[in-house]
């Protein structure tokens, strides 16, 4: 374990060159340097965020969804049926025509009755739309708050005007209180997502939302045991700029408050493209990769920092185009469309239901193209934000 520490926390990777962590080990009398032992505490905190958040769902936004009007649904359950629970359970929960009519026959019912069984069961595990508001209204009023914080914090930081002083005097930058309630709020908040994914919506991007949170949390341990906290902490607010107007659209979404839905997320879509394709880049990266050249010069975890910090702005570049796909179709369509990732399935495998002539009649009440100004997305209210 010795050697394997050692060899982790080589400081030939981790510090500049002519530097140790002895040097950093004992500063001045009420000098603080960040020390990777500081990152344990995000993760009590981490439990705290995620009690808070329990009390604030059922005594805060529980009643906000009540004056809104936005109550759970009762969906139908499906009638028991051991033979299809097995199949749902352990095989799939989408059977295609071959499952369905192997089942049909099996069991002596139509093949549109085990279709519609299957569709009832898949709805049993989706929430409501009162849980996703909660759920959104709880990340908006964090990142909200976090925004405030760190506009405030920032404001009065040399480096959030001039990033050259992101790097002077580094690594020996001393860590202020105000910079280290930042990080570690940040980080917790991160960590408490990653707990409560396990008992949130569970959506279709489970897998790509753990992976994202995993590497968020990496990134901010990497950056504050190796001392970047200034330019961390503006790589941090450009982030968390746009992510509380997206579940504020996601809010009137579900309110349905369409027009409100609509304006936030144009202001959303603008805000993002301008933080993300923009100052990140001409801000951020000119000075990780330019300014901290000349100042400091590179070492293995300077590459590695900026390798992690192009691979955001790859996502940032994908993330735009989606975005910018979806909005274009907004405007040719008529209206934003709601989240899919989690919705309870209903009017598209009912008509694939109906007969021919059914359907034909419930295409024109709709309007020519029968989506009633809607399209399916499953990207516009992902946070990939909070990447």
């Amino acid at each position: 374990m010795a050697a394997l520490s050692a060899w982790f926390w080589n400081e030939r990777f981790w510090l500049p060159h002519n530097v140790t962590w002895a040097d950093l080990a004992d500063p001045a009398p009420g000098v603080e340097h960040p020390k990777a032992g500081h990152l344990l505490s995000a993760l009590p905190l981490a439990l705290g965020i995620f009690a808070v958040r329990i009390v604030f769902e059922r005594y805060i936004a529980g009643p906000c969804a009540s004056i809104l009007q936005i109550q759970t649904e009762l969906s139908r359950r499906a009638q028991p049926n051991a033979v299809l629970e097995k199949v749902f359970t352990s095989i799939t929960k989408s059977p295609d025509s071959r499952h369905l009519e192997g089942l049909s026959k099996q069991l002596d019912w139509d093949v549109r009755k085990v279709q519609r069984w299957f569709r009832q069961r898949r709805n049993q595990d989706k929430p409501s739309i009162r849980t996703k508001f909660c759920e959104s209204m709880w990340r908006f009023t964090f990142y909200l708050c976090i925004f405030i914080y760190g506009i405030c914090f920032l404001w009065q930081s040399p480096w959030m005007w001039d990033t050259r002083h992101c790097w002077y005097n580094y690594p020996y930058q001393v860590l202020s209180s105000g910079l280290y309630y930042y990080y570690i709020s940040e980080l917790s908040f991160y960590w408490s997502l990653m707990f409560s994914q396990f008992t949130d919506i569970k959506r279709k991007d489970f897998l790509i939302m753990f992976v994202h949170h995993l590497a968020t949390i990496s990134l901010i341990s990497f950056s504050y045991v190796n001392n970047m906290l200034r330019v961390g902490s503006l790589v941090m607010c450009v982030h968390d700029t746009s992510d509380f107007l997206l579940e504020a659209a996601k809010l009137a979404n579900y309110a349905k408050y369409q027009r409100l839905c609509d304006f936030l997320f144009v202001v959303f879509g603008m805000i993002f493209f301008g933080t993300r394709l923009i100052i990140y880049p001409f801000w951020i990266l000119n000075t990780t990769l330019f300014e901290s050249w000349e100042i400091i010069g590179p070492y293995p975890s300077w590459w590695l920092f900026n390798f992690l910090l192009l691979v955001l702005q790859v996502l940032h570049i994908i993330w735009s185009y989606l975005i910018a796909r979806i909005a274009l179709k907004a405007i040719m369509r008529g209206k934003v469309s709601k989240d899919d990732r989690s919705d309870i399935e209903s009017s598209s495998e009912e008509e694939t239901e109906m007969t021919p002539k059914e359907r034909l009649k419930t295409a024109s009440s709709r309007g020519e193209n029968g989506t009633n100004g809607h399209f399916g997305s499953k990207h516009w209210s992902q946070n990939h934000n909070n990447w």
